[in-house]
């Protein structure tokens, strides 16, 4: 970056979290931006190309460039993918997760970008995970996420169990989630481990016109357990 290239800005533009109208989700103003973009890092072009082409752009999507930022993308590479912004480009920043940077690789390109001194610009769109928490009825005073739980057995077991006393000792809504085809395993882990007066927010589909919000007891649950596998979810716990 020199006095003769400022740098660019980097907007954290949030998708639709499943097939819908962005129209219903994503606002005018934002959708505005996208539309004067023709550079973005995104996580899986496949996808970003489908939702650029609902969004809409001033060039040809074909002609988009995309640089790819994924789970497998090494450390090393952050510098060459905020090039174009060192450069004085205005680049959009786009995740599979929905918002960029939450539970998402992209937060460190983010960091990376707050250390070239790159203006930063989050825009308004779906969090899945705070509309969840939202219409849970669970506490959105003290919450905290924690990413995915473990797959194997036992240790998932030992860390449902962590989180139930911690929400029982700080009085907080305990946020996860589990890849969608893994869902059912989680939910019976949950429904096995937990105590039958803890309560159980299932938030499943958001946005999207199959959405579903329930929260309930582990003991009401057990006897009524809804068909979550292959949905988007998000599993909300508290005890008090």
């Amino acid at each position: 970056m020199t006095a003769n290239a400022p740098a660019g800005k980097l907007y954290l533009i949030p998708t639709t979290l499943g097939v819908s109208d962005p129209d219903q989700v994503i606002p005018a103003p934002v959708q505005r931006i996208i539309h004067a973009l023709d550079t973005f890092i995104v996580e899986h072009p496949k996808t970003a190309r489908l939702f650029l082409k609902q969004v809409g752009t001033a060039i040809p999507v074909q002609e988009i460039c995309l640089l790819t930022l994924d789970e497998h993308t090494r450390p090393a590479q952050l510098a060459e993918l905020l090039q174009p912004v060192l450069s004085g480009k205005d680049v959009g920043l786009m995740s599979e997760a929905g918002c960029p940077a939450v539970a998402d690789p992209g937060a460190n390109l983010v960091r990376l970008a707050h250390e070239k001194n790159v203006r930063v610009v989050p825009l308004v769109g779906p969090s899945s995970i705070l509309l969840a928490l939202m219409a849970s009825g669970l506490s959105g005073q003290r919450f905290a996420f924690h990413g995915y739980v473990p797959v194997e057995k036992e240790a998932r077991k030992k860390k449902i169990l962590e989180l139930e006393a911690e929400s029982r000792g700080k009085a907080q809504t305990q946020i996860f989630i589990e890849a969608p085809y893994r869902n059912q395993q989680l939910l019976q882990a949950i429904l096995e481990a937990c105590g039958k007066n803890t309560t159980l927010c299932i938030a499943t589909d958001l946005t999207l016109a199959t959405e579903e919000v329930v929260t309930r007891t582990v003991g009401t649950w057990r006897s009524d357990q809804p068909d979550i596998n292959k949905r988007p979810s998000i599993f909300l716990l508290y005890v008090g």
